[in-house]
């Protein structure tokens, strides 16, 4: 399936959306601290995004191990949790960090975009894998410009990520997005074994860095949705749609 290159008007939907997403985590910001559940949080989040004449992304999604679609409208992550996270009762303690990823629909167009907060005061090593994962998202767009090779997306997350002793997920990767929550291309946050396409405006990419403190290796649990670190040690996750101009790259997300 080719890669989906969208026109002015598809842009400006895709704007919106991505700026419905960009609010909604402005507002969970706003509402992260210890106590609250992850109940809570996807509650507001589908008030909000309702609210905003569109609808989630993620509710009622398909599992990709079971057959159990996806039961809320964001993914709430926390600690150990990588990506996919089933909000529920589950109340946030000082010093966990929580991953949020928040997918909206507005007009037939998806808007998608993840971040990794931290419950009150974290520790230092908490933090530091907090700004290594948000840094290395903006050192692989670096190379989201006209002519250039996917790969070299990918292996600047890497080199950036492994500099500093963490790793990169390898079983869920980046993709593009569009109509579809997922279409072409695949976008690892490693260096693959080909170049990839060449990068064309009007390309829609959700790059997506996941970051492990201890090894790159993960396991799905018994939900068939909550995928979490062998090692259980801490991961982070950060995420915004850009989209390929003859430029700069646009991050819609914000």
């Amino acid at each position: 399936m080719g890669i989906f290159i969208k026109n002015r008007e598809q842009i400006s939907l895709m704007r919106k959306a991505n700026h419905i997403v960009a609010e909604t985590h402005a507002m969970l910001e706003r509402n992260i601290r210890p106590g609250v559940t992850t109940g809570e949080l996807d509650r507001l989040a589908d008030e909000f995004i309702r609210s905003n004449d569109a609808a989630p992304s993620f509710l009622g999604q398909p599992s990709m191990v079971g057959d159990r679609p996806f039961p809320a409208s964001i993914c709430v992550s926390v600690n150990e949790e990588v990506i996919h996270g089933i909000p529920g009762l589950r109340r946030l303690k000082e010093g966990d960090i929580v991953s949020i990823d928040i997918g909206a629909i507005y007009r037939g167009f998806h808007g998608d975009a993840a971040r990794t907060f931290a419950v009150g005061r974290v520790s230092a090593e908490h933090a530091k894998l907090l700004d290594v994962t948000r840094a290395s998202f903006f050192e692989g767009i670096r190379f989201a410009k006209t002519n250039v090779h996917l790969h070299q997306i990918s292996g600047a997350i890497q080199d950036h990520v492994e500099g500093f002793g963490f790793s990169v997920v390898r079983d869920f990767i980046g993709h593009g997005i569009g109509r579809q929550m997922h279409e072409a291309p695949e976008i690892p946050n490693f260096r693959p074994k080909n170049r990839g396409p060449r990068l064309s405006p009007g390309m829609t990419l959700a790059v997506e860095p996941m970051v492990n403190m201890g090894t790159y290796e993960i396991e799905i649990l018994d939900d068939d949705w909550t995928v979490v670190t062998k090692d259980r040690k801490y991961s982070a996750h950060y995420e915004n749609t850009i989209l390929i101009t003859d430029g700069e790259p646009e991050i819609l997300s914000v």
